[in-house]
């Protein structure tokens, strides 16, 4: 928003002073939010992994809780208006070093503002769309794959009923064969008795 102060801009704010981390690292995390709407950069910040995104978020809630509960606003219809970090005091201290010296280090702060307002209409009805085609993808996505799984069971139910009949089948084949081999053999077994009594009796 060129010829406004940054520290003039409109909407609801939070900030966190005195913050022990260096502004620039800072505005690595939040130069990724600024813009965004309030959902948006909370998926990335939680796909953040620098040390500074848990931070930001933490200022990111409390900026659109004070939108809702100090404006009336709706948190779906906020976005990140400005967001951006000032150094802060650093504090001085000392490492002890070769030869009577000492090396200094600097301990840096820094004060992080985030800034939320209301989107414009022509923006709402574009993420509003943006977010109905999400949901209808994700619910197109569930449903195939709940599709998926049912036909994925009802082959394998089929699959296991015919192993099933077929092992059956076998069974009752194999002891098809093993009842017509006991009466052959007893078959013949009468045979060779019959034969013996009538060669006895001659």
């Amino acid at each position: 928003m060129p010829g406004v102060k940054t520290n003039e801009r409109p909407g609801v704010r939070a900030s966190l002073s005195n913050f022990g981390m260096s502004a620039s690292k800072a505005r690595l995390v939040l130069n990724l939010i600024r813009g965004e709407d309030v959902a948006t950069a909370r998926d990335i910040l939680s796909g953040t992994q620098r040390e500074a995104a848990d931070v930001v978020g933490k200022v990111l809630a409390s900026a659109v809780a004070n939108a809702v509960n100090n404006s009336g606003l709706s948190a779906s219809d906020l976005y990140v208006a400005a967001a951006y970090a000032d150094e802060g005091p650093t504090m001085k201290r000392f490492s002890p070093r070769a030869r009577g010296r000492a090396g200094r280090i600097n301990k840096r702060t820094c004060h992080i503002t985030v800034i939320v307002a209301k989107m414009d209409d022509e923006r709402l009805e574009i993420v509003n769309a943006a977010r109905s085609a999400q949901a209808t993808a994700s619910r197109a996505r569930r449903v195939a794959g709940s599709r998926k799984s049912t036909a994925t069971t009802a082959v394998t139910t089929e699959a296991d009923t015919a192993e099933s009949v077929t092992d059956e089948t076998a069974t009752n084949t194999v002891d098809a064969v093993a009842t017509e081999v006991v009466l052959d053999a007893q078959v013949n077994e009468e045979v060779v008795s019959t034969d013996t009594d009538e060669e006895t009796d001659k």
